[in-house]
């Protein structure tokens, strides 16, 4: 008998990690592995992707390296920069508005089952048709000035953000709802105190992929539609065969992507710091 509690207690302690004796060095030493980890891997795959050039793995006919998209002369020009200022001004412009409709109307159904039953399918059936196919639509709307590139994001931008915000609210425990009736909140209050602070960590979590599916949507449509932009830029590369320019590119709208995302990612933190460790925009 006395063993088997002696076994119990054994099983029972645990041994202290450095997490439990000493959590600021912990967390150092944890921010550092990540850190480097996050640093490491790219690095490390751009590395490989240079020797490939300089062992001739890889045909710089077709491909550039690393080094010649760094060292490009095009970097210096001026008109690059020009293009990539018309980029980001689409972007922004056709992100912010579908992100405003996205959650206005992702709200309102959250909250109204009756506005869910009306709309849910029909908005369903929308979601799942290819936006690029919409250009013929949107040109013959809107002309062939910017606002078809800006409605066309807009449009990709609000599916996603719509989504996550009706799934948010809808999402919000009962238990909640019911603690602040019980305290006499009326449906505003409970709204403004209890609904929207709790489906905010999901929103935000919506709007960081909205980031980066409008900086998708916005080398898809200047691809096809437009004559100045990063993707017209990609464009002119594959069309004159200059792997080059193509590349870079790619890698300013790589670099325009990531930038984004944590940009959305850090007003989070800001403005939703309440937000649970696995959905909050940050990651500690």
């Amino acid at each position: 008998m006395k063993g088997e509690a002696q076994t119990g207690r054994d099983l029972l302690s645990r041994v202290p990690t450095l997490a439990d004796t000493s959590p600021r060095k912990y967390n150092k030493r944890r921010r550092l592995i990540e850190t480097f980890l996050a640093v490491g891997v790219p690095g490390s795959l751009i590395a490989l992707w240079q020797l490939g050039f300089h062992y001739e793995w890889i045909d710089n006919r077709f491909y550039a390296s690393p080094w010649e998209i760094v060292s490009s002369k095009k970097l210096r020009e001026a008109e690059l920069w020009s293009e990539i200022w018309t980029s980001v001004q689409r972007m922004l412009k056709g992100f912010f508005a579908g992100s405003l409709l996205g959650v206005l109307l992702g709200v309102l159904m959250g909250v109204s089952r009756l506005l869910r039953a009306a709309l849910d399918s029909l908005l369903t059936a929308l979601y799942t048709v290819p936006k690029l196919a919409l250009i013929p639509v949107f040109v013959t709307l809107f002309g062939f000035g910017d606002l078809p590139r800006i409605a066309l994001i807009a449009v990709t931008v609000f599916f996603f953000v719509w989504i996550s915000t009706m799934s948010a609210i809808m999402g919000v425990e009962d238990g909640y709802r019911e603690a602040a009736l019980s305290f006499g909140a009326n449906k505003w209050q409970i709204f403004r105190h209890v609904l929207f602070p709790g489906a905010l960590p999901q929103i935000f979590v919506g709007l960081r992929i909205a980031a980066g599916v409008a900086v998708l949507m916005l080398i898809g449509v200047e691809l096809v539609l437009a004559s100045d932009g990063l993707g017209a830029l990609i464009e002119k590369g594959r069309t004159l065969f200059l792997p080059e320019l193509t590349y870079v590119g790619i890698a300013i709208s790589a670099l325009l992507g990531l930038t984004f995302t944590y940009l959305v990612r850090i007003l989070g933190r800001v403005l939703v710091p309440w937000a649970p460790e696995d959905q909050t925009p940050n990651q500690n």
